[in-house]
């Protein structure tokens, strides 16, 4: 019964002549365009390959044509109501019929077997072609392709342009053609080529519609090219035929022109500061022409890598415990993980305790060059550690003896060569110290009702302000001669900006005012509720750091005069506390505390990332090394003077005591 009958292309009529046997090389397929009937009776016959009979071809008529085509496909399992999968479809013309939605032409057809739908390829004449597709659920539609997203399609073309640069050009290919994106316009290519090979009159007719300043940089290009090469004429016409007639940029145009006088290559490119004919100035100059292109046409260069160190970027910001200096390439990090960094890598740990003072420890600050620490002691004395840069291992100096009250503060001069002590509230005097001989350089004093408690070098190194709570406000040189005064300025804390014209200080009004000695004129800048009981500036001028009384740790912004953050955590009632800007790119802030911790914060988090434990009594002062961003210093009066860093310095030092760490987790 699964035989089929291949059908002759003569005509088939009700006649009961008997009809020929049928030829194996019949074609198969044409009974519904050779028998006659048309329209609504046009009655399409199912294609087979198997033979006739021996015996003469009964009659055929529409009746029994219905009869054999339903019953070979009963046979083959799809013939139960399915009789409308034979019937024809609206709009078929020619005995063209359609089995389940799929359309043929001249008597082709879908045949179903066992229940499986075969879709045969569209042919003419009634030759059947070979299979598209076999579902084994019945459905005779092949999954279609799935359309991509903006995003991917941007994917895509980031990966396909950094394959380019890599060279995988054949990979590049086959990834556009299977995606069906496209990595950039077909203009765009022809002018990244022209550029390249440097084929200044093709570009022209491609960028008709760049901007003047893209058309500047193009002719720019071509201007110094044709002078490295000798043309001297025709670099003197694109200077005045296609340069000049832009109006764009004529001051550089006057520097281009000069450029005609250079004597040799080497000199012009020197003079203009140009990598000079050839990939490197090319490259270059692409650069900054696809930054007036939008991204549809060309991408910008190197987007995938700049968007992955934009990445890793923002990891590191966000890393709290992030303290070395930030790398801009790809190479030393690894992109499979996202960054963060152990707390064992930051300064948290006891690494050294120095117990040479003999009374409480008030102040301690660490030199510019980050090799000293100086610290100053109730017991009068102040001295001087060296810090070995390599063990991070601090020594004895020496010892500077002598002053008559206590130690309460101190400032190392620019270059690092001298140290100026100053005392407690009752002290009129200070002490300028050469560090490199020990010897006392001068002794200062105006009077002995002064109270000289603070002070600050002028970024020259030849002159410093100092003052007090008692009025007094002074600029001196290093013999301690008076240059300039203020007078009725009750100084608590003093810090000279890097302009070396301007002084801030913060006073008894809960203030900090910017004072100018030049023209005596003076500002306000940053206005507390709370007495400012010290402050510090970072390098760059821009941030103050305010420890105020029962408040705790203020950060001020001075150019827009505003309050940035209050840290919590610090306890800190009327006492001194000397709190820091430290790590890397001052990242973070470190402050001593009356519950005899240290605490540190990340400069964006309001709560600290780590308490320091390990001191006795109050700490009151906290310095940060600004050469080696793993290593801190703190004082405490409890006499001694701790060093902070990294886990590793664990395994050099054991000794008892040097265990403590970092409480808090992060």
């Amino acid at each position: 019964q699964n035989a089929a009958l291949q059908i002759t292309p003569a005509s088939v009529s009700s006649s009961s002549e008997p009809k020929p046997r049928c030829s194996a090389a019949g074609r198969a397929g044409q009974f519904g365009a050779a028998s006659g009937l048309a329209g609504p009776f046009a009655v399409p016959v199912p294609l087979f390959s198997l033979q006739c009979p021996a015996a003469p071809v009964r009659p055929f008529t529409t009746q029994r044509v219905n009869r054999l085509t339903r019953g070979n496909m009963q046979a083959n399992g799809a013939g139960q109501n399915r009789d409308s999968e034979v019937s024809c479809r609206n709009g078929a013309q020619n005995g063209e019929s359609s089995s389940a939605g799929a359309a043929h032409s001249n008597g082709v057809v879908s045949v179903t077997n066992n229940g499986n739908t075969v879709s045969n390829n569209n042919n003419n004449n009634g030759v059947s072609g070979q299979p598209a597709a076999n579902s084994s659920n019945g459905s005779s539609e092949g999954k279609k392709k799935k359309r991509l997203s903006q995003s991917e399609e941007d994917v895509i073309r980031l990966i396909g342009q950094h394959l380019h640069g890599l060279g995988l050009n054949q990979t590049v290919d086959l990834l556009m053609q299977e995606s069906g994106c496209r990595l950039e316009h077909p203009s765009a290519t022809k002018f990244r080529n022209h550029v390249m090979e440097g084929e200044w009159d093709k570009v022209q007719p491609t960028y008709l519609q760049c901007t003047s300043r893209m058309k500047f940089l193009l002719l720019q290009q071509k201007y110094l090219e044709y002078l490295e090469d000798g043309k001297v004429l025709e670099a003197l016409q694109v200077l005045r035929a296609e340069l000049t007639p832009l109006k764009f940029n004529t001051e550089r145009i006057h520097i281009l022109s000069g450029y005609l006088m250079c004597s040799h290559a080497e000199d012009l490119r020197v003079k203009a500061e140009w990598e000079g004919k050839g990939t490197a100035s090319r490259t270059k100059l692409l650069d900054k022409l696809q930054t007036y292109l939008p991204p549809s046409v060309m991408l910008p260069p190197r987007r995938l890598q700049t968007l992955l160190k934009q990445a890793v970027e923002l990891q590191r910001e966000r890393c709290l415990y992030h303290n070395t200096k930030l790398d801009s390439g790809l190479d030393s990090v690894s992109l499979l993980l996202d960054h963060t960094c152990s707390r064992k890598q930051f300064p948290c740990y006891t690494q050294q305790i120095l117990t040479e003072h003999c009374n409480e420890v008030w102040f301690c600050k660490f030199s510019h060059n980050g090799t000293k620490l100086a610290t100053g002691s109730k017991d009068t004395t102040v001295i001087v550690w060296h810090v070995d840069m390599e063990t991070q291992q601090l020594k004895l100096m020496r010892t500077l003896e002598g002053h008559a009250y206590g130690v309460s503060y101190l400032a190392w001069s620019p270059d690092d060569a001298y140290l100026i002590a100053c005392g407690p509230d009752d002290c009129s005097e200070l002490w300028l110290w050469n560090i490199q001989t020990g010897e006392l350089r001068t002794k200062m004093s105006q009077s002995h009702e002064d109270s000289l408690t603070s002070v600050a070098w002028n970024p020259d190194g030849k002159r410093f302000v100092t003052g007090g709570q008692r009025g007094q406000f002074y600029q001196c040189d290093l013999d301690g001669n008076l240059l300039d005064s203020w007078e009725g300025v009750r100084v608590q804390c003093l810090w000279c900006l890097s302009d070396g014209r301007n002084v801030l200080a913060s006073d008894t009004h809960q203030r900090i005012r910017g004072y100018s000695f030049e023209d005596l004129t003076d500002r306000n800048i940053v206005q507390e509720d709370h007495p400012i009981m010290s402050f510090t500036v970072s390098k760059n001028g821009r941030l103050a750091l305010l420890n105020v009384a029962t408040q705790g740790v203020h950060l001020w912004d001075l150019q827009d005069r505003v309050l940035v953050r209050k840290y919590q955590g610090v306890t800190q009632g009327f006492y001194t506390i000397h709190s820091c800007l430290g790590g890397h790119n001052e990242d973070f802030i470190a402050s001593g505390s009356e519950d005899h911790k240290v605490y540190i914060w990340h400069r964006r988090s309001e709560l600290p990332i780590a308490e320091l434990t390990g001191h006795t009594r109050t700490v009151n002062c906290v310095s940060w090394n600004p050469v080696l961003p793993g290593l801190l210093a703190s004082a405490s009066d409890d006499g001694t003077v701790r060093i902070w860093g990294p886990a590793p310095f664990l395994d050099v030092q054991n000794a008892e005591g040097l265990n403590e760490c970092c409480s808090m987790d992060s």
